[in-house]
């Protein structure tokens, strides 16, 4: 795939895809421009490691947050970013209950400035991160972006959601070239610790209980972080067109639910070790299955993701015991 030299503001550097994201442009050859917050949603030491991979000449690092507004505007105005991939968001369905505040200042107040950011300077493509939580209760499966998402069921998906609007308005009105990503439980290695493989490994490690929602009964859509950060690069290039507004939403999934259950087994096979289980039952904004329909991304970028629960879980267990020094 040829490569085409960018000047690049990637959002939520530190964040989980985000410094994925990062280190494949650096790679490639690419200068990244990095915000990050470096809030304390969760560890900040994490995120801090993740930066340090990302210590390359062709990588600035910016400390802000995407609600202040002077703070985004100088950034474009200083570094004249081409393409916009933007990946920083308050995340986590649950928390969106308790902290909802924190989820319209960052996920809508901060959109609306990189929207209009982008608008203002001429930028040729904005890659943004949606979610599958749009898709609520949905009943059909496979998920596909040409069903109706009108009824989220946490604030989380409820932003996720205006974000999509938010764009497509600005494609419209101002012929931004957009492009919304709706991942699919996403995991791996550097994996945010609120997430499930993440607090299943700590616990099943460390003999604690974990907490298995819906008495089990759930499927999900697990995505290896390879798989999307190769979807993002591939689509960079692409410029969105749909009915004449450049406009284009994708999911980017495996297209294999497995079921929770299956994935804790494979989760004690490759640590070696039991988990003490507690059923619970299903928390409010949780579905009970996710699974995309990943053929627009199939069509347009010839890739789809593939990578088996049983490799993606065993490479996350192994950078686990590498990053906490455990034998």
């Amino acid at each position: 795939m040829r490569v085409i030299s960018l000047s690049i503001l990637l959002t939520g550097c530190a964040g989980f895809i985000g410094s994925h994201v990062t280190r494949r442009l650096l790679d490639q050859g690419q200068f990244v421009v990095g915000l990050d917050n470096l809030n304390d949603y969760y560890d900040v030491s994490l995120k801090e490691s993740r930066l340090k991979l990302l210590d390359h000449p062709h990588f600035q690092f910016v400390k802000g947050d995407l609600e202040d507004r002077k703070c985004i505007d100088h950034i474009f105005e200083q570094w004249q970013p081409t393409v916009v991939i933007h990946l920083a968001a308050q995340a986590g369905v649950r928390y969106s209950i308790e902290n909802p505040h924190a989820y319209i200042d960052s996920n809508i107040v901060g959109f609306t400035h990189i929207l209009e950011a982008c608008r203002h300077n001429q930028i040729k493509h904005l890659i943004y991160a949606s979610s599958s939580s749009v898709y609520g209760m949905n009943k059909k499966l496979p998920y596909s972006t040409s069903d109706t998402v009108d009824h989220p069921i946490s604030l989380y998906a409820a932003t996720k959601k205006a974000n999509e609007l938010m764009a497509h308005t600005y494609s419209h009105l101002f012929g931004l070239p957009t492009t919304g990503l709706r991942f699919f439980t996403v995991y791996g290695p550097w994996g945010r610790p609120d997430m499930a493989l993440f607090l299943f490994t700590k616990a099943i490690i460390e003999g604690t209980p974990i907490r298995i929602y819906n008495d089990g009964r759930m499927k999900r859509d697990f995505t290896y972080i390879d798989d999307i950060v190769e979807g993002i690069i591939r689509l960079i290039p692409l410029k969105p067109n749909r009915n004449s507004t450049p406009y284009k939403i994708y999911n980017i999934g495996n297209h294999s639910p497995v079921d929770l259950m299956t994935f804790v087994e494979t989760i004690e096979k490759k640590i070696g070790k039991a988990g003490n289980k507690q059923f619970w039952p299903l928390q409010p904004g949780d579905v009970p299955e996710t699974y995309a329909d990943v053929r627009d991304l199939m069509n347009d970028t010839g890739f789809k993701p593939d990578t088996p629960i049983d490799t993606g879980i065993g490479k996350f267990i192994e950078w686990y015991k590498d990053y906490y020094d455990i034998s």
